[in-house]
């Protein structure tokens, strides 16, 4: 029979070797949550303050204590940061007033575990809003957020969460004294895990799950493959508007902002090796190569292997390239791909980081051995030092480097809230029946409605077929357009 690997109670999913994937109401995997990051972080952090999060008595403007975020007096500050937010997520906020009237999720009580930031915060105020039923969520966040909570949903997160933190901030939203949870909304899948292995009582009355991360998605297939899955769940990550938005046109301009702000290098005739050219690989690649650095590619696969050999870039194996490159990107979302064999040949100055969902990428345990030396030069940048004086720049000690080093653009994620909610109303509303025990696509006539409701933000304007063209393509005039499998 088939076995599912867990770790530890207290530890993540095993990891398993996925392409790509990044992306929000949790940070899942654990201590990737971390350093979430507006750009507005370095104002709002009080790294003075040693003081846990989790031994604060603080109570919001409505008197209610029922979260845990770093300092709720920042309160203000986070929620002009949502109102900056909301400019840019338009058709969030056009499905938003929708839901008010319909309240297509009156009744439902989600627990979500994804990156807390002023973007997700708005989602948060989308499913916490009139007609929704109480909403948790857990993750890190870049700073304390009152609205949240004034909107019905009760948040535990902050920055700099320690892995103990990460996991008592779940629990502290799935076990809750009068409250049982009927939706999970995950980023990873931590949150399934938690609740699957701590509560299964609660799992088998879950009426429905969307998963956005590839490595979250991968879990849950394997759950269903063992015929463990006991509620259908929503696969949001291989939408097309989110895996071309949230992977490949994010971080087409994220990867150059996070090396940017953290090492300052100019990128003109650097050598980079990218590891994995998934929608991930293919956006940091289009990047790197505009500004004029040689970039090498390496894969798995032999598809996207071909599609990068045809976009003009060299593949090669990490060990071939590895004494010459000045900068390795990973983004497989697999783990050890690079290992301290590859650490201990880079060139001194190696700037090294991490794309992918997870914080496995990097062996990262292996360089914390009494022979090397860390030293801490800026926030999210640390040196390890070899006994010979060779230096090679972490970033994020292997997190998530637009997570962590930059942001990620307000559009991009209000592509990705709009996703999620609908696949959130189309699970809940569904009638018994249609979803069995197993992960599926967001339907394409979905997928069609995220994408046009952020059109007028172009000023775009679609062609409609007439009667006769939709007759001769055999396409309903309204859609959808792609095939299931596209």
């Amino acid at each position: 029979s088939q076995q599912i690997q867990f770790a530890d109670d207290m530890q993540e999913f095993t990891k398993f070797p996925t392409k790509t994937g990044r992306r929000s109401l949790s940070r899942s995997i654990s201590q990737s949550s971390t350093d979430s990051y507006s750009s507005a972080a370095s104002y709002t952090d009080s790294s003075d303050d040693e003081v846990s999060p989790r031994e604060k008595q603080q109570t919001n403007s409505k008197g209610s204590s029922n979260f845990c975020v770093k300092n709720i007096k920042q309160a203000e500050f986070g929620r002009r940061e949502i109102e900056i937010a909301e400019q840019d997520m338009s058709a969030l906020i056009s499905l938003r007033k929708r839901a008010q009237g319909e309240k297509p999720l009156a009744g439902a009580k989600i627990v979500g575990c994804t990156h807390i930031t002023a973007q997700t915060a708005v989602s948060g105020c989308f499913f916490g809003g009139p007609g929704v039923g109480h909403h948790l969520f857990s993750g890190e966040e870049t700073n304390s957020k009152d609205a949240p909570v004034l909107s019905g949903v009760a948040v535990f997160a902050w920055k700099g969460e320690s892995e103990d933190d990460f996991w008592w901030c779940i629990d502290r939203c799935v076990n809750v004294d009068g409250w049982q949870a009927n939706m999970i909304l995950d980023d990873g899948g931590d949150l399934t895990h938690w609740v699957y292995k701590k509560y299964p009582s609660v799992f088998k009355k879950i009426r429905g799950i969307v998963e956005e991360s590839v490595t979250g998605v991968h879990r849950l297939y394997q759950l269903s493959k063992a015929g463990k899955l006991c509620v259908p769940a929503m696969n949001v990550n291989d939408s097309v508007t989110k895996q071309k938005f949230d992977n490949l046109y994010c971080c087409r301009e994220s990867i150059l902002d996070g090396l940017k702000r953290t090492t300052d290098v100019m990128f003109g005739g650097k050598q980079v090796v990218v590891c994995g050219y998934g929608e991930v690989g293919k956006g940091c690649c289009a990047a790197l190569k505009a500004l004029g650095a040689i970039v090498y590619v390496t894969e798995i696969d032999p598809i996207c292997a071909l599609q990068a050999c045809m976009d003009g870039f060299r593949v090669v194996k990490l060990s071939e390239v590895i004494r010459q490159v000045d900068v390795v990107i990973t983004c497989t979302g697999n783990k050890n791909v690079v290992t301290r064999e590859h650490l201990d040949r880079m060139k001194n100055s190696c700037i090294v980081c991490n794309m992918g969902h997870s914080n496995t990428e990097i062996d990262v345990t292996s360089l914390r051995m009494p022979e090397l030396t860390w030293e801490r030069v800026r926030s999210q940048v640390d040196h390890v030092i070899w006994p010979d004086g060779k230096r090679v720049v972490l970033l994020a000690e292997g997190r998530l480097l637009n997570l962590s080093c930059s942001t990620v653009p307000t559009f991009v994620l209000s592509i990705t809230a709009t996703t999620q909610a609908l696949a959130l109303i189309e699970l809940y509303n569904a009638p018994e029946g249609r979803y069995k025990q197993d992960v599926y696509l967001l339907p394409k006539k979905m997928d069609e409605y995220v994408a046009s409701l952020h059109l007028p933000s172009f000023d775009a304007h679609l062609t409609e077929l007439t009667d006769d063209q939709a007759k001769y393509l055999g396409l309903n005039k309204n859609g959808p357009f792609k095939p299931n499998y596209y």
